[in-house]
Formats: C-alpha cells, structure tokens, sequence
C-alpha cells in the first residue's frame, strides 16, 4: 500500500493551474493549506462552520452554473455532514467537484480518529448518493489527474485523497466572515 501523502503537497498541485474557478475550503487546515499556497479572493474559506463546505459548494454551484466549483475540505468537516452528499447526488450539479483531504483525524478537536480511520468510505458514500464519479487517491501520481477531473465540469466528482496525519504551519485569514464574504462576493460579481 502507498505511503499517505503530504497535504500541502497535495494542495499545492491541485492549486497549480487554477484560474477562475471558485474554490470553498472546509473548517481548520484545509484553509490553512490553501491559504499558504495560494490565496486568492475568489477562494471562500469557511470559518466556524464545521460540516458545511459541502452544501455552501452546491449553493454556489447552482447559483453559478457556468463557474467551476471546487470544495476542498477535510474528512471529519465532510462528515459532520455526510447527508449533503445525497442532496448533491440528487441536484447533479456539473460544475461542483469535492476533495477530501483524508487524515483519519478530527484535526481541529485534538486528532481524535475520524470515521475513516474505522472504514468509512466516503467515495462509496458518494457513488452510492448519485455522483458519477468518486475514488479514493493513494498515489501522488494520481493527483495530476484529479486536478484534472476537478475542473472538467463532468460531475458532480469526488477524491478522497488519503494524506498523512500532520500538522502543517498555521496559516489563517481574518476570522471575520464579512471581511470573507465581502472579498469573495466583489471578486465573484464585481461591485456591489
């Protein structure tokens, strides 16, 4: 079996060639990774919501039906609100794509073992809720690819990448959510 992955190696090669697509990032460090590597203002970062990078991404999916969607989110934050997949499954959105960054941890809590760690599979989850396609990445020589898939606008599509359980140095926006807000919504719609 494959060694996990580095996160923020991992990030920063599905970051690389982003362009206008719009980016959600679930609680704790996956902010914090997509941050380090490239911030940007159309990258949402979702502060004190655990378990909803999920349907913010669908919202903003539907609502944008000509812009890629891509949430990037951690496995504990996804399955705090697993029954969001089903709803994405139903709606068939093909712009919105969803990457786990799979640690096994509730990183943001003290890295209790997640419900991965205990064979949840979040990609069955999803295959089972409507998605077209979703896997489970083990192999930094498969990351080119969902990068790949991520901004295809074939979905809905979802990877599970399994990553080592680590901690990367913190790197955080500003915790207020209009700051957030606002920077996204002016680089999405212009002025307002």
């Amino acid at each position: 079996m494959a060694e996990a992955l580095k996160r923020r190696e991992v990030v920063a090669a599905l970051m690389s060639g982003i362009e206008d697509e719009l980016i959600v990032c679930g609680l704790g460090s996956p902010i914090s990774d997509v941050m380090s590597v490239r911030d940007r203002p159309l990258n949402f970062y979702l502060m004190g919501a655990m378990g909803l990078a999920t349907s913010v991404g669908l919202g903003l999916a539907l609502a944008q039906p000509e812009r890629s969607v891509i949430v990037i989110t951690g496995d504990a934050e996804l399955m705090m609100n697993s029954g969001a997949l089903a709803t994405i499954g139903v709606r068939k959105p093909r712009n919105l794509s969803v990457v786990v960054l799979d640690n096994e941890r509730f990183g943001e809590t003290g890295e209790q073992i997640s419900h991965t760690s205990a064979g949840v599979d979040i990609a069955g989850i999803a295959i089972a809720s409507g998605f077209g396609e979703a896997e489970t990445v083990r192999d930094k020589d498969q990351i080119e690819s969902v990068r790949q898939r991520m901004v295809a606008r074939t979905g809905p599509y979802l990877a599970v990448v399994k990553i080592k359980a680590e901690r990367s140095p913190v790197v955080m926006p500003p915790k207020s959510g209009v700051i957030l807000k606002s920077r996204f919504r002016q680089a999405l719609l212009g002025q307002y």
